[in-house]
């Protein structure tokens, strides 16, 4: 397309907004289309006696060009980000630094925290989508199915803008804040089709699904390493009189007949904690990223 030709339509004007953001995040390009869109009709709306050529050229000097948009929310985008991220832990150069640093580092709490709730989210998800589909397609043939679906699959896309928010504040990684653009500026019966040929439907349906069988990982994970490295570094607490704790490694009853080892499980289960630390924030990552893959419409371009 070519870019210096003035957009004669909404759709071209998408278009160009589209090609200028190219390299930009998927997610920060479903905002502005969606931005630009909504802004552009609007003013469609208001103009009601002149054309839609007319209202692009008109607007183009208040709300901006294509390519003169994109910067804008290229250059917005980074200071947004700058004022949301947490504040970076010390940079430190030694293995042993980086190893323990783990722990001044707030991301790595935010993955802790969202192994935990991902099990309720993910009961929560998994019984929508069973539920939904389950009464809507065996409704389907009296026809009341039909709406209750089409309700479904639009509940589906608010779940997926929430749950983008929860991805995005936890863990960091950038989610669209607007929904689809694409649904929009149409008649019903095209939306209704592009809720059931959009491929991002499907993946979202896959990623709730998924949720349930992650959420169970994550949380069995979070609590078992927790549980396991905060009691190892409590064991020398078995030594003091009145408390009758049982620590058991391989058969032997430490305290009883090897409490010389009970300072070396406790230092085994801080060096447990902190690489449970480092598995938490890794964990937190690669699920941003499987919620960037399932829940975000990547632009075409043309």
């Amino acid at each position: 397309m070519n870019m210096h030709r003035p957009p004669q339509s909404i759709p071209e004007y998408l278009e160009q907004l589209r090609v200028a953001l190219t390299g930009a995040d998927p997610a920060l390009v479903q905002d502005a289309l969606y931005d630009a869109e909504e802004y552009l009709r609007s003013e469609l709306a208001e103009q009601a006696g002149r054309s839609e050529a007319e209202v692009i050229a008109s607007v183009a000097s208040s709300y901006g060009a294509p390519d003169e948009v994109a910067d804008i929310y290229r250059d917005t985008e980074v200071k947004v980000q700058t004022a949301l991220r947490p504040p970076a832990p010390k940079p430190r150069t030694s293995l042993i630094g980086r190893f323990f640093g783990v722990a001044a580092d707030p991301r790595t709490y935010a993955s802790l925290f969202y192994m935990v709730l991902s099990l309720a989210t993910g009961i929560f998800y998994f019984t929508w989508v069973v539920t939904g589909l389950s009464v809507s397609l065996s409704l389907v043939v009296v026809l009341i199915g039909i709406p209750l679906l089409i309700l479904f699959f639009g509940s589906v896309r608010l779940l997926s803008l929430v749950e983008g928010r929860l991805v995005e504040v936890m863990l960091g990684e950038r989610m669209p804040r607007r929904p689809l653009y694409s649904a929009r500026g149409r008649n019903w019966l095209q939306r209704i089709g592009d809720m059931f040929t959009d491929a991002r439907t499907w993946s979202t349906l896959l990623y709730l699904l998924l949720m349930l069988p992650l959420g169970i990982v994550y949380f069995t994970i979070n609590v078992t390493l927790l549980s396991l490295s905060l009691s190892m570094i409590a064991a020398p607490l078995a030594m003091f009189p009145g408390l009758h704790l049982n620590v058991w490694m391989f058969g032997i009853d430490i305290p009883q007949q090897a409490p010389f080892l009970l300072p070396l499980v406790s230092m085994s289960g801080v060096l447990l904690l902190f690489a449970s630390l480092h598995l938490f924030r890794a964990v937190g990552r690669m699920h941003g990223g499987i919620a960037k893959h399932l829940l975000v419409k990547t632009a075409q371009y043309s």
